[in-house]
């Protein structure tokens, strides 16, 4: 899909693929983000094929869907959220399926959460109060999000205080017109500064690709956030009317594979926004299988931002368990 035909040539980017941990970016490299093309109907024409070709049943899909539970970043970003609903959201985190199922499905002996729970800054103190001993990181949304569009040195602030509250991860929202501009070197400076007021704890670069325009854009901005030290690259706020659609996914994935083959560091991919049913989350773990291999099946590569996907995948993990339908009413988020 991405036509790529010399290795760049910035030293810094000749690893060779040799899985090098965290990333750690190097320099900017506009030969390389001038060489990404995206192929539009080839990338149709792979995502239509998914439904048809690939589908799990029974045991096999309620495997799948344990393991996407438990990389979800379980989500509360309203107007009206509370300390109190973030409280419920983490005791749900912590213990997404009742005793009874978790036994019925054979899981009774394994320790089941989801990956992160993800909230403002206001709450993250909150978050990280409730989900001590867990082991479950707060992950906060940051840079004025959901537009970006506050001056940057306040961006850099809010970042430092979710940090200090102690957030793990902080996921970060570019500046979309440095993209629609291609303004490379603006939004590398960005991401740049980003990662570095983030520390030890993981930045997720979130793009809007709803409001990138092309898929060459989407790819482009990957690989610019990847060269700039993004830990993870995700497709969206969840606030933008298009999200996180299989299309995006095979474009970032792609993105992904390419920086992982031409430098050794591995970058985790989190889709957001519209992904509320198992379909939407087989579809996405499907494509991560497919393309980028078994590792990125597991929560320090995979992420999905949800809040409504957990109770649907209770619901069908119940109806797989007991043969009757179960509705929504009875799996409350939090």
């Amino acid at each position: 899909m991405h036509q790529n035909p010399e290795k760049p040539k910035n030293p810094a980017f000749l690893r060779g693929g040799d899985d090098l941990g965290r990333n750690a970016g190097g320099a900017l490299d506009l030969g390389w983000v001038a060489q990404v093309r995206v192929n539009l109907s080839a990338t149709e024409r792979r995502v239509a094929s998914l439904p048809g070709r690939r589908s799990v049943k029974k045991d096999a899909q309620a495997a799948w869907l344990l393991k996407a539970l438990t990389c979800i970043d379980l989500t509360t970003l309203s107007g009206d959220d509370t300390a109190g609903r973030v409280r419920r959201l983490c005791a749900k985190a912590a213990q997404p399926l009742t005793p009874a199922l978790q036994e019925a499905l054979g899981m009774g002996d394994r320790r089941l959460t989801t990956g992160a729970v993800c909230v403002y800054h206001r709450f993250v103190a909150t978050a990280v109060e409730a989900l001590a001993g867990t082991g479950i990181p707060v992950a906060a949304v940051s840079t004025g999000f959901p537009a970006g569009l506050v001056p940057h040195d306040v961006k850099l602030r809010e970042i430092e205080a979710s940090v200090a509250d102690g957030a793990a991860e902080i996921d970060i929202v570019i500046t979309r017109e440095h993209v629609l501009t291609g303004n490379w070197q603006a939004l590398y400076d960005e991401m740049r500064d980003f990662r570095a007021a983030c520390g030890a704890a993981h930045v997720k670069a979130i793009l809007a690709t709803g409001e990138l325009k092309t898929l060459r854009n989407v790819a482009q901005a990957s690989l610019v956030c990847m060269m700039a030290g993004a830990d993870f690259i995700k497709t969206s706020t969840g606030k933008e009317a298009v999200n996180a659609t299989p299309a995006v996914t095979l474009t970032m994935i792609r993105t992904i594979r390419d920086y992982l083959d031409r430098t050794g560091y591995r970058v985790g991919y989190k889709p957001a926004g519209g992904i509320a049913t198992t379909k939407d989350a087989l579809i996405q773990q499907f494509l991560m299988k497919e393309e980028l291999g078994r590792d990125w099946l597991e929560p320090d590569l995979f992420r999905i931002g949800a809040s409504s996907l957990l109770a649907d995948i209770e619901r069908q993990l119940e109806t797989h368990v007991t043969g009757a339908y179960s509705a929504f009413n009875r799996h409350p988020i939090g």
